[in-house]
């Protein structure tokens, strides 16, 4: 490879270092796995930048820029870089592939390490993920694992992992149970992007001639959108079912989702987005149980008035193989039911 020839994404496993020299801002909203964020301009500076590019001149931007890059380029060569050897390889992106990362490559080579610029940037990156999904997905021998609320499906999922099964787990990487209740206490759901960028480095660990284990999920998880090829393809796939006991999911529910009595006015905000669906007496119910503590009754009756029908409802409607679906009992959700409930999947087939 050329000392200056500008890498692909394909490149990227040749280095030792990935390196964003975004803005810190852009980073947490997506960035290549494994890179370390080092910017050469801060989110303040690039706004700064940015407006006296457009008020002032490009000529008045330009001259600040390099002075701030070069300050910010002075501390990263004081701390994060103090102690890269002469054989360090990092290739170097920004959002395009231009000046940002190409003045932190210039001073790297400058010093003798042997940096690179990723052609096109962030953005080639992006074009990547795109169109790893759209060649991926559709060559995914899906089995899709559905079950009325309080099944226990991500956690069979997992217990399939640990057998040996591959699994993508979709709420994991949304952050989020796929329910009205299903954010998770102090985290965030990811970016779309950052979703997507997930999600794709998941599928390019499988191996395409085995089955692949995923949870039916709407299209949408809390606020993040399932790529339309998964969605499209999980509706096509065999279904494995997990009838298990309202007892079974009662006390399932009440392990998995006790956090929630923990914020009440989280909990009351959220069932008062289903005064249209269920009227304002049995909100107000509701809304006096979760404010009493009483988990029970009110799980009780989301599954019986709520969830349960939303689910008989969606499911033969959304998955086409519905009809000829394979089916598990379950009367326990303990530990223990997780891993013979994955075992049994597994023997499916």
């Amino acid at each position: 490879m050329s000392h200056r020839q500008p890498v692909r994404v394909a490149d990227l496993a040749q280095f030792t270092t990935i390196i964003d020299a975004r803005t810190p801002a852009e980073f947490a909203l997506d960035h290549i796995p494994g890179a370390i964020n080092c910017p050469v301009l801060s989110d303040a500076e690039r706004a700064t930048i940015g407006t006296i590019y457009k008020q002032v001149s490009p000529f008045e931007a330009k001259r600040l820029g390099a002075a701030l890059v070069a300050q910010n380029l002075a501390q990263h060569l004081h701390t994060t870089f103090a102690d890269k050897p002469e054989n360090w390889r990092p290739v170097v992106y920004c959002w395009r592939g231009g000046l940002r990362s190409g003045s932190m490559v210039t001073w790297l080579r400058l010093i003798g390490w042997d940096a690179q610029q990723l052609a096109g940037g962030y953005k080639s990156f992006r074009h990547h993920v795109v169109d790893e999904i759209e060649r991926l997905v559709p060559q995914l021998q899906l089995r899709v694992l559905c079950g009325a609320t309080g099944s226990a499906k991500t956690r069979v999922l997992h217990a399939l992992q640990q057998q040996g099964a591959q699994v993508v787990d979709l709420e994991g990487l949304a952050c989020h149970k796929g329910s009205l209740l299903g954010a998770l206490p102090g985290v965030p759901q990811p970016s779309q992007k950052s979703f997507e960028t997930q999600l794709v480095a998941v599928l390019e660990t499988l191996d395409l001639s085995r089955p692949v284990y995923v949870e039916g999920e709407s299209p949408k998880i809390g606020r993040v959108a399932l790529p339309l090829q998964l969605v499209q393809h999980m509706r096509q796939a065999p279904v494995i079912e997990i009838q298990a006991t309202e007892a079974a999911r009662l006390d399932y529910l009440l392990r998995d989702y006790a956090y929630l009595g923990d914020d009440v006015a989280s909990l009351c905000e959220r069932l008062a987005y289903l005064k249209e669906i269920q009227g304002s007496e049995t909100i107000a119910r509701w809304l006096d149980w979760a404010q009493a503590g009483a988990l029970p009754q009110l799980f009780a009756e989301l599954m019986r008035l709520h969830y349960d029908p939303q689910y008989q409802r969606s499911q033969s409607r959304h998955f086409t193989q519905w009809g000829g679906r394979q089916s598990l009992a379950a009367d326990d959700l303990s530990e223990p039911a997780f891993a013979r409930l994955a075992g049994a999947i597994v023997a499916l087939g």
